[in-house]
């Protein structure tokens, strides 16, 4: 009898399909965790806060029941609404005059050359990136009721001037301050124009007047369009400028903070209430920047880019006076604040020219006054830390990840950029003064709310950088045994490096330089610079204000300078 035995059967091993597939759902798994991780912050720190700033305004705290009552209040009093007009009438007319400014500039120094060019471009940029509340202060020191020209005017020929209060004063530092912006946009339209176009023009017999109207103008249009949106929402969301100069002439972001944080009354639920007004207008008016930047901007490829020509004859002279001219006005703030820092006082006022170190010894030597200065360092070192981190993985995962978690992450972490600081910095008090999430009173708020604020930014350069890096390359990675997360920290991350750091180093200057949102989070510990010139303007001691201001500006152009030096750039068109 034969007894046949069978042989145990081996055990199966995974085939390499298997493998692959296990891992390529692992990957995404991981991919999906991230972004619900990144999710969970743009909610916790942008949704939630809103949420409650609504609301506060729609609910009576007495009863707890719905009310419309505090807008109700708000439309009863002129006091209220008027400073609403007031607003969109300094933004209005700031805006337009920053445009008049802007254009011919952009145009003059892509067309003309001009002696210093390359530095004019450098000044024009560190006009614009200075805080406006310092050319606020600076022109209060220059045509105030004490100042330079005021008293010099008064000495010479009796008259005596009102002094820079008021919507004239308002207007003058605004439309001064912001149109670099108009420029950088205009200038970076105008080195993609074909110049071709206007030699046609020329060749049928158009003049230099109708060239520029009828070819240069309806090209950059659209461009023109969307810097004048962004001028808008700047100046109608400023805080700083209408606070120090604006006096009896009130604007939105004065009244939401006198609401606020008031010495004689408050109501946190009509500021919620104004805050809801003002997120409503900065809605309608960045879905009309978005419209245009859509709608109406179209490539155009400079086979032929315009050349400066030398400037010669009346176009010359024209061309030497604006340039030179406007410049001076736009960096004489700066230039004073500068001077300032160095004269005696007497009280903190100036009284004469001459020439001292004690407002520097002041602020740099002594430890309760250095605090601001390194305070506002690290809390922009950190805040650039979390918006390079999260605004590279963002924009990654935006582009290469698209599904309906990476399109609402990219819609949330956009929402910080049409919030004005004020607001945001009242719904960060709504939401973090209380367990779980303590934050207020210390640095984290304020490093939270300064990343939160400058993100979009970052966001939207990485993924202009990252849709330059072709995806074979991620994917030639993989083929050779990388995965997926290995490839994006060997491959992407590193290519994206050089332009995020130079787009770093642009937030960073606007980071130092904030103050809507550092003067309603701060407290004693952790004032920074920007709040330390406010409050010394506010006490009238206008030599430890330049000396800070003077700090702010210089750490400014030594940012600008690497920025340059990174990308080899002389100038930033946008």
């Amino acid at each position: 009898m034969t007894v046949t035995t069978k042989s145990p059967t081996p055990p199966r091993r995974k085939t390499r399909a298997n493998r692959a597939g296990a891992t390529s759902r692992g990957t995404k798994a991981g991919w999906n965790v991230l972004s619900l991780a990144l999710l969970a912050f743009f909610v916790t720190f942008v949704v939630f806060p809103l949420i409650l700033v609504l609301y506060r305004a729609v609910v009576d705290p007495e009863t707890g029941s719905f009310s419309t009552a505090y807008f109700a209040k708000f439309m009863a009093k002129e006091y209220y609404w008027g400073s609403l007009v007031n607003s969109f009438k300094v933004t209005i007319v700031a805006t337009l005059i920053a445009t008049v400014i802007g254009l011919p500039m952009a145009y003059v120094l892509r067309s003309v050359r001009i002696r210093g060019s390359k530095w004019i471009n450098i000044l024009i940029v560190i006009s614009y990136l200075s805080p406006p509340f310092i050319g606020a202060y600076a022109w209060v020191q220059l045509l105030g009721r004490n100042g330079y020209i005021t008293r010099a005017i008064h000495t010479l020929t009796g008259i005596e001037l009102p002094g820079i209060y008021g919507f004239p004063g308002i207007v003058l530092v605004f439309c001064l301050q912001s149109f670099p912006l108009i420029y950088m946009y205009i200038s970076g339209a105008l080195k993609n124009l074909d110049s071709s176009l206007i030699e046609a023009a020329q060749s049928l017999g158009c003049n230099a007047v109708g060239r520029v109207l009828k070819v240069v103008l309806p090209l950059v249009v659209p461009t023109l369009l969307a810097s004048m949106l962004l001028v808008f929402m700047r100046v109608f969301s400023d805080f700083g400028t209408p606070m120090l100069i604006g006096e009896g002439y009130q604007t939105f972001p004065v009244l939401i903070y006198n609401e606020f944080m008031g010495e004689v009354s408050t109501d946190d639920h009509f500021a919620a209430a104004l805050c809801v007004v003002v997120v409503l207008i900065a809605l309608v008016l960045f879905f009309a920047q978005r419209y245009i930047s859509k709608r109406l901007t179209y490539s155009m490829t400079a086979l032929k880019p315009m050349q400066a020509e030398p400037a010669k004859g009346l176009r010359g002279i024209f061309a030497y006076v604006f340039v030179y001219g406007v410049l001076a006005l736009a960096i004489l703030p700066q230039v004073t604040v500068i001077a300032t820092s160095f004269m005696g006082t007497s009280g903190g006022v100036v009284l004469d020219g001459t020439l001292t170190l004690d407002h520097y010894r002041h602020t740099l030597f002594d430890s309760t006054n250095s605090s601001a200065i390194w305070n506002t360092y690290l809390f922009g070192l950190a805040a650039i830390i979390l918006v390079v981190v999260i605004g590279m993985l963002v924009s990654y995962l935006s582009v290469r990840k698209p599904n309906a978690i990476t399109g609402s992450l990219d819609v949330l972490s956009m929402f910080p950029y049409i919030i004005p600081g004020s607001v945001l910095a009242i719904s960060f008090l709504y939401g973090f003064n209380s367990p779980p999430i303590f934050l207020s009173g210390t640095a984290y708020i304020i490093i939270v709310a300064l990343a939160v604020r400058r993100m979009p930014y970052t966001i939207r350069s990485s993924s202009a950088i990252l849709g330059q890096i072709s995806p074979s390359l991620e994917e030639a990675a993989i083929s050779l045994g990388a995965s997926e997360f290995k490839s994006l920290w060997r491959v992407t991350i590193p290519m994206m490096l050089p332009g995020v750091f130079a787009g770093a180093i642009m937030s960073w200057i606007t980071v130092i330089s904030e103050l809507s949102s550092s003067i309603i989070l701060y407290t004693a510990g952790t004032k920074t610079l920007t709040v330390a010139i406010y409050t010394e303007v506010i006490r009238s001691n206008f030599g430890a204000a330049a000396a800070y201001s003077t700090i702010l500006t210089l750490t400014s152009i030594i940012s600008l300078l690497l920025f340059f030096k990174l990308t080899g750039k002389n100038d930033v068109s946008v």
